[in-house]
This record gives structure tokens, sequence and C-alpha cells, in this order.
């Protein structure tokens, strides 16, 4: 891994730097393209409305979209009409908004045709019912429809008549794909669908139902539809309401609209999400937005958007828009001839007919606006219904005489003599403005006859004004709906009146009539108090749109208090109580809308971007010429849509000074520039900044500023705020509480601003603000530093947000005012908080850290350090948390104070050790401190941490328990405390050869683990912080302090490296994978979790970087909970939280170099240990643990960086102490062989040769002080036979290369080349190269398990005489069974491996309570005795190198028993473990040790309670043993070799045919492996020698009668086992089966070289026994059997009628071939003529006469059992027995005289042989 400068900041810093940009409200767009609009037949024009309605609502969500597919040549038709066609009328896209998703939103398409003669059914017809493919046919009828069409356009071309519509529903688009990424490939793919009933016909109607999860308009596949049945629209049907109906009667399966004939056409368009940036794109006020690259491409349009419920955004553009909806007019008794009705709407800003103005949007294919448009005609309807809707662009100045004009015409169809083409037949109107306010909603109209008199416009219609006529008597006729999209006009009336009013005041108009009020100087006071109180009436949706004007608006109020009659009015008052009550009923209201921190986004908007000092009025003009204060103007930007990013530099550039809104762009400088920076980016000017005092003439401000007489002092808005706040009480300081931050921050942007604008940064910090204002602040700060002290058991959620502002607020005040009064404060808040923690003291305690945190984050801490920084101290003090300390570094001497004690005493330790690790994490990242000699400054401050950490040290976190399972080696003993802890792979994890580390956690362990209170994370995040320090402090520094420590102080610090170096080590990307995908990982201690819950914790610097974010990752989800008590952990979210791979690959980058960059701080640690050693005389007790941390760096996965500093280190301490390696400590020699063999397997080059070269002096050092390397010989023979049996990616071709580089170094050496030294270094490398051969096999028979035990069988054989090694191969075979899960296999090698440490314990010493060598094992197994020491060449273990290994000793010993113990239980073999303690009984007595005496007896308790449970045994199921037979060359050695296979229990003869052939199918080839499916004997010569043949037989463990006698449980009859046995039916004729009569059986007995269980699951066969049985002897043995059936069911409890029956039918029943009778009629009928069968005769007669006496008790039995039901059944049975038991008489009453008269001895002995008995053949010979 490269490693990185500062891997601390990476560890942290993952996260985007995000803020909420004010922008304009968009919600899920999608784009539809309209492509084309065929019918079958093409006679005229046809436009298109697009529109999106949503059912469940009942409302339209989107304004109307015009398109026009007609041909060039149907165009033309209306050329009269139309002669300017406008670019942005010809658009066939449309972007819609979807704010609100839902499954019941559909896209409804209108279709309209040019008014002609004849009602929408008549004009529908032809499209209906012909074809233009029948064109023959219709010839002459489509030539006349074409020249009616004609004639239509020409004469009624600017009118239209509803024609079609049809409806698509938009959720099927979305779903039937599913949300895909807009990534997918294949996503431009077409759909082709129906979007109406066809295609919903064949989906399915469930789908309809969709939830809104499915709704993700964001992200589909993009469809192409081709839309083929529209429905003719109903003149009677054109309402809203109407469509509605006909949406939801759409979603049913049995509609309506489905029986109706359509208007079949083909409508292709398509739909998908729309592209972030599309081009071409025109607002819906026809502005272009970004990209707009050609002026000449079609457009694509926005629609905008109605949302279905209110959208809580400010207005950030300039909009206003009014639409006119006409819905319905009644002339049903207006007379004359008034049926053909056209509505002409018109937007008049003067009653002359030439002020109708211009602001009407065109539709489709016309010029952009028009002065008057008309709404679609409904043939021949006195009472129309209207669809259309009127979009107008108003002007922003309206006044009384603007109003709307509707024009009621008859439109005649027919050209006739003298009538016009349209006749005027009534008129109507709105004014617009009223009291100055805007009229919008639903009005009801009565209708004019006569033209409106003049002066009309400024009253309503429905005053009467005299001589006028009115349809239907001044009815009301007419209903027409407006509504407006505005951010002008508020349509609130609270709202409406304090802007009026401001605006009076601004303007200074009095009087001013407000309705039924004047507004005068007397009044205009309390009528603005009483407008601000109303202001909470006013609707929170218009209130929000309208926020930023709102604010700025109260604000101004505060800062420049009007001048009203020469008289000052102070408003500042209840301007801050609108404020706060404002600010806090958006707050509550608007939960969903805030970050982590519980800030409302659009205030925090507001204040970072949208805020600023109101610059000063514009004065009179002066005599004196005076300079203004303030003359600045500031500008809003205006914002770019389709990034939702500010379109301005200066407003992406203007980031906050503000910590309580941290969003710190960049680092600055000093803390002055600082603020000085951030206020210069935050006044925008068009050009660049100009100097606070400039001209003397002001620019026009654009922030609303009051007119004044004479001028007043500007107030400053801060100084304002201190005091309303400070003076505040009841309801409004509650809301001020609430949200506190927000004028926190008002007050400290207002405080930066006004230091700049008014020069004032530049002077000394106590002259900055009056004493005034620091009074207030001093009082503020005291008062709620009170509340949250007070309150906290109160409202605890509401506390928790306080604290945090105010410690935001003085993290602030830091950069402004004077530090030593802030650093009062701080203390002044510390002393509240104290006196109350008597009570609770955790929850306050939580408060105060975080405060502590937020506070120390800030720059002042190191700059007040780094100037007051004296060298002349004692460095133990710089060291030590003591009062100098703290009195130099305030901060961060509080922070250490708090961490300290908290690690003490409470269970906070997340908090306070995120807070320190944050801290450093900035530091870190920060370009300023690149510096060493400045890093090594900024460490000083945190010296004390070291002996903090080192204090902790037993709460820590123990990582290297992790990684026990990866091979990291544990302590010979296993906690005592779970009886079923550790499976057998913690014994191989605990390869003997390297005779690994006593891992440093043993002696913790025994130290005070037991309080292990910091989770794994916690520590993580300690250790990162206590290696930053040491990484950066001075070395010189560090050696002084090191020196004075004691040894054990060393040793802990030694300790905690070692704990370091675990904890950080690297990995792999397999790992990171596999824990991205836990969502939710379980935390170390419960401690930890609760403090999560309820505290959430994150680090302070990151908190103010990252306030607006909250994406931190960590095992909780989102981690920072704290400002929001409702949003906790278990509530977050509980997907998978996938990375995507580069983030993963990112991940494992960091990582390595974190790990890397970890490792190299220790072993810069650890050089200076040994440095501050060599001077003082400690060296003997301290080098063993150097030694010790470095090889625990080597082992775990390191970077190739770090491994030649290690191996460089590694050499010259062995260089300096050789001693401490070959005299004294064994373990650590072993140890080092190990770790470099491993890294002479290295697969990096450079790795290899280092390793190389560390062992050869290794080697050779220790043939320096002996003249004889033996120690290190022994050593890396053991080590490398450890690393074959264990490691699984270890690699022999690159250790063979190591090994030839000793060798050349070893001829090479010229000092020792007369030694005898080369020549044992051959030697040794040629055994090493004997181990490698047989790995190699090892790794060919890696996938055949029995063969691969097999081998390591081999080796550990190969060295019975050298203990260690046999030792650490037996430890290799029981891991290997334990991961394959024969527990019992790997009990047995770990007893082996016991019995030989015995046998060579007893050799060393007698000691009376050890066991006396493998003897005393052998009620374990009969097996063990080949471990007894005995032949003439076993080394004495007194010998250098022998017997050196860790459990070469009594501990050792108790550890391998007590791990055979375990696995016992694993395998259930609960007998076996009580032999096992009763040989450590003795020891734990002879050492007094009662607490592991208690321990084994309770184990003993519970495994006599489970055998005594399970005492039939069949609840424990043992193994399953076959007999497999190998014939064939293609076997190698195995060729006609027989084994007895162990299976696990229930293996059936399929499983294990099947499992062996298909890996030997594998291995040869399918058509080579054959299963010889009998268990005859197999011919050699009959068999293809190119084939392999496997012969399997099931068998089972076979007694001798006196065994059985000893035999007695379950257990007994299946450990220990060595004879198993078969059978095999036969005829002489060589058939298997023949009659009764020709029907012999023949009895294998097979004898195993071991018992089972044995260390390995395959025995050879070595003897071979068979027993022929003759066919009477057949028969006997099946009459005894069905005899015990019966005797078994009878006596079975509780009874089993079902069984009892099925048994006797099978004894009595008459039609039972080769059942009893024909039995006994085969074998009785005659005695036989071969005397040697009379005792087998005799035998099978009495055989018979049981067999009818168990018939009857049977019977006797079922009589008792049976129903009613089942009497006949038992009868006919009992018929049954009668007739056999009369057939059976005669022949079991004959008996043999010749058997009753005395036999010479001669006679006897032949009878005696009675069966022939096959000589046993040990394996070698022939078989019979």
């Amino acid at each position: 891994h490269p490693t990185t400068s500062s891997p601390y900041c990476i560890y942290l810093f993952r996260h985007l730097f995000c803020s909420f940009v004010p922008k304009e409200h968009c919600g899920q767009r999608i784009m539809v393209k309209c492509l084309s609009l065929k019918f079958e037949i093409e006679i005229e024009p046809i436009f298109g409305t697009l529109a999106l309605y949503d059912v469940k609502e009942k409302k339209k969500i989107s304004e109307d979209f015009h398109f026009d597919l007609n041909s060039d040549q149907m165009k033309g038709l209306l050329r009269l009409h139309t002669p300017h066609t406008a670019i942005s009328t010809l658009a066939r896209s449309a972007i819609f908004s979807i704010t609100y998703p839902s499954a019941d939103i559909f896209l409804v398409i209108k279709l309209e045709k040019v008014l002609q003669q004849g009602d929408i059914g008549e004009s529908c017809e032809p499209y209906m019912v012909m074809k233009e493919s029948d064109s023959s046919k219709h010839k002459e009828k489509l030539e006349k429809l074409r020249l009616q069409a004609e004639t239509s356009c020409s004469r009624l071309g600017r009118y239209r008549m509803p024609f079609a519509w049809t409806a698509i529903h938009l959720v099927n688009i979305v779903s039937s794909v599913g949300g895909l990424e807009r990534s997918d490939p294949d996503s431009d793919s077409e759909r082709k669908g129906h979007g109406t009933w066809n295609e919903r016909k064949k989906k399915g109607f469930e789908r309809m139902s969709v939830g809104e999860d499915m709704c993700n308009f964001a992200t589909f596949r993009p469809a192409t539809l081709t839309v083929t049945n529209f429905f003719k629209q109903e003149g009677d049907r054109l309402s809203d309401e109407d469509l509605y109906k006909f949406l939801a009667d759409m979603r049913r399966p049995s509609s309506v609209l489905r029986r109706l004939r359509p208007v079949t056409a083909q409508l292709k368009i398509d739909i998908s999400p729309a592209p972030d940036s599309p081009h071409y794109c025109l607002s819906p006020e026809l502005l272009h937005v970004k990209p707009y690259p050609d002026l000449r491409v079609r457009p694509t349009k926005e629609v905008l958007e109605f949302p279905a419920r209110y959208v809580y955004s400010p207005h950030t553009t300039y909009r206003n828009l009014l639409y006119i909806y006409p819905q319905s007019l009644n002339f049903s008794s207006r007379q004359g001839s008034v049926r053909n009705i056209a509505v002409k709407v018109q937007f008049m800003a003067g009653e002359d007919p030439s002020l109708a103005m211009p602001v009407i949007f065109g539709k489709s294919s016309c010029a952009e606006f028009f002065t008057e448009t008309y709404s679609p005609v409904i043939y021949h309807d006195k009472s129309p219904e209207f669809y259309e809707e009127v979009k107008m662009k108003i002007p922003a100045n309206l006044t009384d005489n603007h109003h709307l004009l509707f024009t009621f015409y008859h439109i005649s169809c027919q050209p006739k003599q003298n009538t016009p083409l349209e006749t005027p037949v009534g008129y109507t109107w709105i004014p617009l403005m009223q009291h100055g306010r805007l009229r919008t909603g639903s009005f009801s109209l009565p209708v004019s006859v006569e033209k409106p008199p003049p002066s009309y416009s400024v009253l309503t219609p429905d005053v009467q004004l005299p001589g006028m006529k009115w349809v239907d008597n001044h009815k009301q006729v007419f209903n027409v709906e407006v509504t407006a999209a505005s951010s002008v006009h508020t349509q609130d009336p609270h709202l409406d009146k304090f802007f009026t009013l401001c605006y009076v005041l601004e303007e200074y108009s009095f009087p001013f009539r407000l309705k039924d009020c004047i507004i005068s100087e007397a009044n205009v006071e309390g009528e603005l108090k009483a407008s601000m109180t109303g202001l909470r009436g006013a609707l929170l949706d218009t209130c929000v749109r309208f926020l930023h004007q709102l604010l700025s608006k109260l604000i101004l109020l505060i800062v420049h208090p009007p001048v009203i009659a020469g008289q000052i009015v102070n408003l500042g008052r209840a301007a801050f109580e609108a404020m706060s009550l404002l600010v806090n009923q958006i707050h509550k209201n608007l939960e969903g809308n805030q970050d982590q921190h519980g800030r409302n986004n659009l205030l925090a908007s507001y204040i970072h971007y949208c805020f600023h000092l109101p610059t000063c009025p514009p004065l009179l003009p002066d005599p004196g010429g005076a300079t203004p204060a303030y003359e600045l103007p500031i500008q809003y930007a205006t914002l770019s849509r389709a990034t939702a990013r500010p379109s301005t530099l200066h407003l992406a550039r203007s980031k906050s000074i503000s910590n309580s809104n941290p969003d710190l762009a960049s680092t600055p400088t000093s803390p002055d520039e600082e603020v000085q920076r951030i206020i210069a980016s935050k006044l925008c000017y068009a050009g660049t900044p100009t100097s606070p005092v400039s001209s003397s003439r002001c620019q026009q401000p654009s922030f609303p500023t009051f007119n004044y007489l004479p001028t007043p002092p500007p107030w400053l808005l801060h100084e304002e705020l201190a005091l309303q706040w400070v003076v505040s009480t009841s309801t409004v300081r509650e809301a001020a509480l609430q949200q506190a931050w927000f004028f926190f921050q008002l007050m400290t942007k207002s405080m930066s601003h006004h230091l700049f604008l008014s020069s004032r940064i530049d002077l000394p910090r106590r002259q900055r603000f009056p004493d005034r204002f620091v009074d207030d602040i001093a009082a503020l700060v005291g008062a709620i530093s009170a509340d949250v002290a007070g309150r906290y058991h109160k409202d605890l959620e509401l506390v928790e947000r306080l604290n945090s502002s105010l410690a935001f607020f003085l993290n602030d005040l830091l950069s402004l005012m004077d530090r030593g009064f802030v650093f009062n404060l701080i203390r002044s808040y510390y002393k509240q908080v104290h006196t109350h923690t008597g009570s609770n003291p955790s929850s306050l305690t939580a408060l105060r850290m975080d405060f502590t945190r937020i506070v120390c984050s800030h720059e002042a801490n190191f700059v007040i350090s780094f100037s007051s920084m004296h060298q002349d101290q004692g460095v133990a003090s710089m060291f030590e948390l003591s009062v100098p300390f703290r009195q130099q570094h305030f901060l961060s001497g509080l922070l250490l104070t708090e961490l300290s004690l908290i690690l003490e005493v409470f269970f906070l330790h997340k908090k306070a050790i995120s807070a320190v690790h944050s801290l450093m994490c900035s530091h870190d990242a920060d370009p300023r401190y690149t510096d060493p000699q400045v890093r090594a400054h900024i460490a000083q401050l945190y010296l004390p941490l070291i002996p903090i950490v080192m204090d902790s040290l037993p709460q820590l976190h123990d990582f290297t328990d992790a990684s026990q399972a990866r091979g990291r080696h544990a302590p010979a003993m296993q906690d005592d405390g779970d009886p079923d802890n550790g499976t057998i792979s913690q014994s191989v994890a605990m390869a003997i050869a390297g005779s690994p580390l006593p891992n440093v956690g043993v002696n913790l362990s025994q130290a005070g683990r037991q309080c292990s209170s910091l989770s794994a994370e916690c520590s993580r995040t300690l250790l990162v912080s206590f290696l930053w320090v040491l990484k950066n402090a001075d070395a010189a520094l560090l050696e002084s302090w090191v020196s004075d420590l004691s040894v054990l102080q060393i040793n802990r610090l030694l300790d905690l490296l070692h704990l370091s170096v675990s904890c950080f080590e690297y990995k792999g990307k397999k790992a990171l994978e596999r824990i991205n995908s836990l969502t939710f990982k379980k935390s170390q201690d419960m401690k930890a979790r609760l403090e999560e819950a309820i505290l959430g914790t994150i680090g302070a610097r990151q908190e103010m970087v990252r306030r607006c974010r909250g994406t931190k990752r960590s095992p909780y989800g989102n981690e920072n909970v704290r400002w929001r008590k409702n949003v906790t952990h278990w509530r977050q979210n509980t997907d998978r939280v996938d990375k995507t791979k580069a983030e993963t690959e990112q991940e494992s980058v960091v990582d390595g170099n974190l790990a890397t960059e970890a490792s190299l701080v220790v072993l810069d640690t650890l050089e200076i240990i040994v440095k501050t050693v060599l001077v003082s005389e400690l060296k003997e007790s301290v080098l063993g643990g150097v030694l010790r941390v470095l090889l625990h760096s080597m082992a775990g996965s390191q970077s190739a960086l770090f491994l030649q500093h290690c191996f460089t280190t590694q050499r010259g301490l062995v260089f300096k102490f050789p001693e401490m390696l070959f005299e004294e400590d064994t373990e650590l020699c072993a140890d080092l062989c190990l770790r470099l063999l491993r890294h002479c397997s290295s697969s990096v080059g450079s790795v290899r040769s280092q390793a190389s070269a560390s062992l050869y002096l290794l080697m050779r050092q220790n043939f320096e002080i002996g003249n004889n390397f033996a120690r290190v010989k022994m050593q890396v023979t053991m080590s490398l036979s450890s690393l074959v049996g264990t490691s699984q990616n270890f690699n022999e071709e690159h250790l063979r290369r190591s090994l030839k580089t000793i060798l050349t170094y070893a001829e090479e050496d010229l000092e020792l080349r007369d030694s005898p030294f080369p020549e044992q270094v051959q030697d040794l490398v040629f055994n090493l190269h004997m181990i490698l051969t047989d790995t190699v096999k090892m790794k060919e028979h890696q996938q055949d398990p029995e063969m691969l035990i097999d081998l390591m069988y081999r080796i550990a054989k190969g060295y019975q005489n050298s203990p260690d090694l046999r030792l650490t191969w037996l430890q290799n075979m029981a891991g290997k069974h334990s991961e394959r899960g024969n527990h019992a296999e790997a009990a047995h090698c770990l007893v082996h491996s016991a019995a030989l440490v015995a046998e060579y314990l007893n050799m060393l010493e007698d000691c009376r309570y050890l066991p006396i060598g493998c003897v005393t094992f052998q009620h374990i197994s009969s097996n063990v005795l080949e471990e007894s020491a005995v032949s003439d060449d076993i080394l004495s273990p007194e010998e250098e190198g022998i017997c050196a290994g860790k459990y070469f000793s009594e501990v050792g010993l108790v550890g391998l028993l007590e791990q055979a113990a375990t696995s016992f239980h694993m395998a259930s073999m609960y007998e076996a473990i009580n032999e096992v303690y009763k040989i450590l009984l003795p020891v734990h007595e002879a050492n007094r040790d009662f607490k592991k005496l208690a321990t084994v007896h309770g184990k003993l308790q519970d495994t006599f309670n489970k055998i005594y449970n399970q005492s039939s045994g069949w609840e424990r199921m043992f193994g399953t043993y076959f007999r497999v037979g190998f014939y064939g060359c293609r076997f190698g050695d195995l060729d006609e070799q027989e084994f007895v296979y162990k299976e696990p229990s229930i293996t059936k003869l399929a499983e294990i045919s099947y499992r062996l052939e298909e890996f030997y199918a594998e291995r040869f080839g399918d058509d080579v492996v054959e299963i010889i499916k009998d268990s005859n004997h197999v011919d050699k010569n009959k068999l293809d020698p190119n084939k392999a043949y496997l012969q399997i037989t099931y068998v089972e463990p076979f007694f001798d009668t006196y065994e059985l006698k000893e035999r007695i449980t379950y257990f007994d009859k299946n450990y220990n086992l060595r004879t198993f046995m078969y059978c095999t039916p036969f005829t002489l004729d060589g058939r298997a089966h023949g009659d009764l009569h020709e029907q012999y059986k023949r009895k294998s007995i097979l004898t195993t070289s071991h018992a089972f269980p044995y260390i390995k699951t395959r025995i050879n066969v070595i003897h071979k026994e068979e027993i022929i049985l003759v066919p009477m002897e057949v028969a006997i043995e099946d009459m005894q059997k069905k005899t015990q059936e019966l005797a078994f069911a009878t006596h079975q409890e509780p009874a089993d009628a079902k069984m009892l029956q099925m048994v006797l039918q099978g004894s009595v029943g008459t039609t039972v071939n080769q059942g009893p009778l024909e039995v006994a009629q085969v074998f009785l009928s005659d005695i036989p003529d071969d005397p040697k069968l009379y005792r087998h005769h005799n035998k099978l007669r009495l055989c018979f006469k049981d067999f009818t006496k168990r018939c009857e008790d049977a019977l006797r039995k079922n009589k008792t059992l049976i129903g009613p039901d089942q009497k006949e059944y038992h009868k006919e049975m009992e018929r049954n027995y009668n007739k056999l038991k009369e057939s059976l008489g005669p022949l079991i009453t004959r008996k043999i005289p010749q058997l009753y008269r005395t036999l010479p001895a001669a006679g006897l002995h032949d009878s005696m042989s009675m069966y022939k008995k096959l000589d046993s053949h040990t394996y070698g010979h022939t078989h019979s």
C-alpha cells in the first residue's frame, strides 16, 4: 500500500460537502414526447392537449400542454387564421413535475378539431366506420368529407369543438418494468403497449392498486406507447367532475367505457424520466432554461405543476400567472338563436376595446401571445359545459381598472344570407383588484345582454346597474374559476395586510384606505402591531412561500424603526415576537424538513444565502454631503433551475462565517482574517467589492427600506436581538429557546457583517462591541446555561438542542469577541452545569461533553497555545493534566480532562473519544499544519492523551480475539467458563510449531479485561488518536519521557502498541465487503449500545463541517441522532448499506494505508523504547516485550513497505541482543522462525529477499554463539510443518526460491566457509525440501479428504522420533477434522497429542500426579499406545531444541486434554469425556486449583446427565461404516486395498457411492470409474485394466458372544470397534438367490488395523474371515428373526396395533410364499441324510415350536387391541393360525432318534465342525 501522509483524515472524511441551496421546487420529473398521431382517414387537422389528473385527490395537477401533430397539408387548411407561428408553440415534448407520486395519477389526452356543423357524434362517425384502405368503397364519401372540412377550416378556423379523449394510467408505465437504474443497458429499448383497454385487460387490474412505493417516477425504463383507442367526447359530460368519474371507472375491470365504440387512431408517445438538465427547454413563462444552444430548435416545455397537497417551499423566482377556467353557462331562458356558444376571454387594462392586453398564452402552432381566446363550441347546446384552461401572464402592478372580460357569441356554422359569423349574445366581467388584493377563486356571475356601460370595470357584475338588461333576471348563469400562481400576490389576507402596511410606511402615503378602515399616522402603529400578531393566523404554506420577504421585512422593522409624525416608533419587540412565533411554527409543522441537528432547512438556508444587514436608506439631499455609514447594495442571485445551483459565482462563493451554520469552505489563515474573508464573500456585488467608505451617493439598494424624515441611527440587529431575547418573557422566550440556533446564527452573521461594514474588524477585540451588548450576551448565555442545567430532566430533547446551539454560538464568539470574555462564559456554563450534576450525572455529563467538544473545535485553541508555549517546563509535566497545563491550554485541557474523567467513571466513552479524534482529524486535514514542527507543537497539546490511553488499557476492546479464527495464535488454555466453547479449530490455530506468542492478551486477561467496557469502534478511535500523537510528537520529548518510565509502565506501553497493531491490521477487500453487507453490527457491549441509542455521538469538527449532511456510515446507519429524539437508531433503515465497487476499492486502499501508517508509528515508538533501554539498565525485562510486538506486527497482513522497515529493525534487535533469543525464551525464537518462514513464501520478491536475509543471519548468529544452530534448525523445521499444515495460501514455489537464496548465502559466506556451518545449512535445507515435497502431494489431494488425512498421517508417522514435529502434524490433522465436522477424530488427535506429551514429560521427571505415559490413556482409546517412546533412536528430551514447544509442559498437557474434552462433547461421546477428566483431575488436585476442579465437576455432571437422558443411545448417532475396495492400477497405492470408511451417521449406501464415484470420475474421467454392484469376490483378471473399480458394501460392527457381555450400552457398541461384518447370499450354481433348499449365505468378518474412532476416518482391513451357512442354517436364522419380531411387537409398550397386525399377517397369512409353512415343509418333512445336519434339523424344529407359541401370544394380544370393526379380520387370522398349527403339528413333533443316543467322542467332534470355516487370511495372500 502506498503510504499517505495523513491517513487519519481519510479515515474519517469520506463525505461530500453539501448545503441546502434555495432553489425552485420541483418534484419527480417525467418527460412526455408526442411522436405521431394517425387516424384511419386523414381529412382535417386535429389538435391535442395533455394534462395530469389525480383521481384520488380529484384535482388537476398540471397545467395543459398543447401539441399539434398534423401534416403540413392539414396545417395549410388553417393558414388564413394563423399567419404567424411562434417556435415556442411548436413544442411536442413536455416535462411534467410530480411532487406527490401516487398510483392514482392519469395522463389525460384530449383531442379537438375545427368547429363544423353537426354534433360531436356525427363528426366522429366517419372515424369509427371508414378506413383509408377501403378507399374504393368510400371514395366519393371521403372526397365529400374533405371538401366539407376545407370549407369549415376556411370559415370557422378560429373555433374548436371537442372530439375525443383517452387516459394513460402512469403507474402501469412505471411499475410494469419496475424502477430501474438510469444506467440500465436496455433503457432505450422500445416497449410497445396500448395505453387503453386492450393493453390493460391483459395486464389485469390488480396492478391498479399498486402502493405509492411502486410509484417512483424518477427512475423507470423509458416506454414508447401506442395508444389505439380514444373515447368520443359526450357534449353533456365535459366537466372535470365527469372526467374523474370516467377515470375511476377506467380502473375497474368491468368498465362502462369498454362497452363504448372507440374512435380508432394511433397516437405514439414516449414517456421517460426527465434528464437532469434537458436542452432547449422553456419554463412555464416561456423563458429559456440553460443550456439552450440554438434558438431555432423545436423546444421542450416545462409544464407548471399544481401540487395535490401543500408544498412548503419559498419562492425563489419571479412568477405571475393567472389561470381562468370557464365551467358552465346556462342560457336556456335566453331568448333568440343562442345555440352554438363560444366564450371569448380577454384581459383588459381599461374599458376601451383597444386596451385588451396580449398576455394570453397561445396553444399550438400559433402566435406566442394573444389578446383574446375562444372556448370550444358544443353544437346546438344552450347550457354548455367547458373544460377550457386560459393561461395568462399578468403584469406585476395591477390597478383597479384591470379586469377579465367574457363575451359570449353565437356562432353560425352554416353560411346564411345576411347572417354574421358571430353574434354577441352576452357580457360579463371580473375586476381583478379589490382593496389592493388579487381576486381569485370560484365565481358565479350574472350575464348582461347588452354591452356594459362606461366605468363598469370598477364594479362587479353583481351590482344591478340601472337601465341594464340581464339574462334571466340578473341570475348567476355563468360559472368560472380563477387561480393564480404568483410570487407577487400572497392571496392571504393576513400577509396582505402586513405587507400593505409596510408599503404604506415605506411610501409614507397617508391616509390610506384598507378595506373599510382608513390608515392614518395616528393608527398605523397599532394596525401594524396587530397585523404582526395576526401573522400567526396566516396559512403556513403561504408563510413559507413568502418566508424570505417576511423575515426580511421583520428584520428591517427591528433595525430601521420607522419615523411616524416625527417620532421613532420602536417595533423591535413586536417584530421579535412575530419572528420567534413564525420560526417556531415553521419548525414544529415541518418536522420532515430538518437536517440531522433538527435545524429547519428553510430557515438555515435563509440565514446562509438570503439574510444580510439592511443597507441604509437613500438620504434626503444634505448640504454637507455627508457620507453614509453603510452603503453597499446587496443583490439576490437568481437560480438556474436545471442544476439547482446558484448561477452566479457570488452566491456559490458565499459561505458563512458562522460555525453555528458550520459550512466552512476552507481554512483561513487567522481567526480575524477568517471573519474578514467570509464576510467579504457574503457581500456579493455585481462587480468587485468596493471599499466600505467610497462614494458620496448611495446606489439603489435592492433591500426594501423605509422612508424617514430625520435619519434615525441605524440600530444593529445583533444588539437588538440580544436585548429583546434577554427581556422577552413567557411564550416568546419559549419560542425563541425552541429555535435558539436560528437567533444565534442570525446574531453571529449580523455581528460579522457589522464588523466588516464598519471596518471595526481591525480594532482590538475588546473595543469591537459596546459594553451594553457584551453585558446582554453575558446575561443571555447565563440564562440559557441555567435553562440547560435546570430543565434537562423535563425536556431533554429541547435541552440537547439548546446545549449544542449555545456551544456553536460560543465557538463563533471566539472568532468575533474578546476570547478572555468567552472563556469566562464557558466557565460560567461549567459552573451552572456542575451545580446540577448531583441528581443525574450521566445526562448532564453527556450534555457537557457535547458542549466541550463543539467549543474545543475552535481555532483559538491552537492560536493561543502556540503563542504561550514555553519549553522551560519539565518533560513529565507536559504529559500530565496538571493545573499549569490546563491554564496554559484552556480548551484542550478541558477536553482531555473530560476524556479522562469519562474513561474512569461513565459510559459516555464514545462521545468523549470521538470528540478528541475528530479534532485531530481536523488538524491532520488542515493545509496550514503540514509542517512537521507545527505538527509537533499541536501534538504537544495532546501529550497527556498518551498516559490517559495507557491507563485505560484494560478497558480497550481486545482486537487480538478476532484474529484467532484467522490463524493468530491463542493461548493454549481456554476459558473454562463455557462448557461448549471453542471448536477444535482453535487448536489448529495454535499451530504448534511456531510455538507462538503467549499472546499479549494473556497477561491482559489476567490483569483485568473483565472491565472491557469500550466497544471495538471506540477503542479503534481512541487508538488512532493515540497513534497520531505518537507520530507527530517530538521524538526527543518522547525519548526523555520513556526514559523516566518504570518497567511496568513501559510494558503497559508495549501492550498498547501490540493492541494497536491488531486493531489496524489490514483485513482485505473481502472482509470489507462482508462488513458492508451487514446493516446492523452487533455492538460489543451493552453499555456502548445504550449510550449510542440515548445520545447518538459524533466528532465535533466533523459535526461542524458536516452539519448539513448526515451521511456518516456507522453500524447504526446514521449515528448523529442527537438533535431529534424521534429518530432513534432502531428506526434507522434496515436495507443493506451497499457500497459501489469504487467505494469499496477506495475503502480498502484507505484501510491498507492506515494499517501501514499505524504499524510504522508503532515501529518508530519501538525504536525509541530500544534506544532508551540501551542507555538504562532495564533491558532484560523489556526487550522480550519489544520483540513480541515486532513479531506480532509481522504476523498480520502487512504492506511490503512496512515489512522492509520491520525486518531491518528485527535484524538490528537480534544483532544487539542475541542472548535474548538463543539462551532465554524458546517461544520467541520459535515465533520468529515461523514469521520469517511465512514471509519467505511471500509472493512479493522484496519481502522474500528481506525475510531470507533475516533467516540466514538468525542461523549464523545461533551458530556463532554455540558452534551449532540446533535450536534454530529445530524451530525452522517445526515452523515449516506448522505452516504447511495450516496455511491455506502457502506457496511452496516461492519458499523453494528463498531456501535457494539461503544456501547461496551460506556458500558465499567467506568467514564461515571452513566451519561445519555450510554443511549444516545444507542438511536443513534438504530436510525442508522433503517436507515441501509432502506438501505438494497434500496440495494435489486437497479435494480428497481421506487421502489428505492419510498423507498427513504418514508425515506424522515419519516424525515418530521427533516429538515436536509429530505433535505439530497431529495438531494439523485435528484442525482438518474440525473443519469437516469430524469431532470424534479431532478429539482422538488431541488425545494422541496429550499422550505424546505425557510420554516425554514422564521421561523428563517422574511426577506422581501426571500420567505415566501412554498407558494411562488406553482407557480412552486402545490406539494411543502407538505414541509410546520405546524405540532406541528416540531422542532424549534433554537435548538442545527437543521438546521445546510450549505444549511439552504441564500447562500444555492440560490445555490439550481440555480441548480433547471439548471435541468429545461436540461429538456427543460423553463417556470418553469422563476418561479424559480422570487424567486431568489429579493434576488440578495436586495444584489445589479448586476453581478448575469445580468447573470440571460441573462439566462432568452435565455430561452424566446427558448420558442418562439419552440412555437409549438413538438420540446420538455415532457413525455408519462401509467397506470400500479399490481395484485398478489407476488408483496407484490404493490398488487392491480394502478399507473400512467411517461416515456421518445415517449415511445411505447410495450417498457414499455417489460421493466416491463423483470424486474419482472427476479425477480419472466419467467413463473410467465403475462401481461393482455386488459384494462377491472380485476376480482381478476379469476386470478391464484401463478402468478404476470401486466396491462399496455396508458393514455393521460385529461382536463375539463373550464381547457382548461387556458391551452393554449403545456407546459401548459404537466405540473402540475393530471387527465388522457383512452378509452375501449365494447358490452353488452362481446365482445370488434360489429356492429355499439351495439358498446359502456367506458372512464376511473384517478386522481393521486400528479401532474406530481413530485419528483418521478410514482404516485398512488387515484380516478377513468368512463363514458359510448351509440352507438349513439360513432357514434357522430367518425363523429366529421372525420369532424375535413377533416377540417385540407383542411386548412393545405402548402397544402398536398396526405393527402387531402387520407382523402377524406376515407370519400366519396363508398366501405367504416362502412363508413359515413352506420352510417347515422343505426342511422338516424328511430326516436329513447327512448326520451333520441332524442338530440343525432339531434346532429348526425347536424354532418352529417357539414360533407357534409366539403367534398365539400375538393373537391374544391383538384381540385386546381391536375395535368392533376388526373382529371379522381377527377371526380370519385365528382361522389361518389354526390351519398353520395343524399343518405344522406332525412336522414339529418328529424327533431324530439318533440325536438322543450317546455319541462316541469322534462323532461329537465331527458334528461340532458343522460348518466349513475358511482359514483366516492376512493381507498379501490370495482370497479364498
